[in-house]
């Protein structure tokens, strides 16, 4: 019994790059999120919140905090990783809702 001879590196990343495109064009087709688009929402949301408390400067320092420590444990520069957020909950607070419209998914 003789076996087929292993693909090259370059055939199986071929393949891949193939099945991953279809599973894009799959989740588009059903229009099904990624794991960024529910996170994208998701971290809004609680700025949103955090924003709304009745101490917000507080509220929005525990989230902070919280998404700071998990970074730096991913081995995340701390000051950089501060800057990011201080960035998004500034364009988050304006209130509007900040994402455009994904033209793909509007009914035709």
């Amino acid at each position: 019994m003789s076996k087929k001879p292993r693909k090259t590196k370059k055939e199986r990343n071929a393949k891949q790059a193939e099945r991953q495109q279809q599973v894009r064009e799959d989740a588009q087709e059903c229009r099904r999120p990624s794991r960024d688009d529910l996170a994208r929402i998701l971290l809004w949301q609680i700025i949103r919140a955090a924003q709304k408390q009745k101490n917000p400067y507080r509220a929005l320092g525990k989230v902070r905090d919280s998404l700071i420590n998990d970074l730096e444990r991913q081995g995340f520069n701390v000051k950089e990783s501060e800057n990011v957020f201080h960035d998004i909950a500034d364009r988050y607070s304006d209130g509007l809702y900040p994402f455009r419209p994904k033209r793909h998914l509007m009914p035709t």
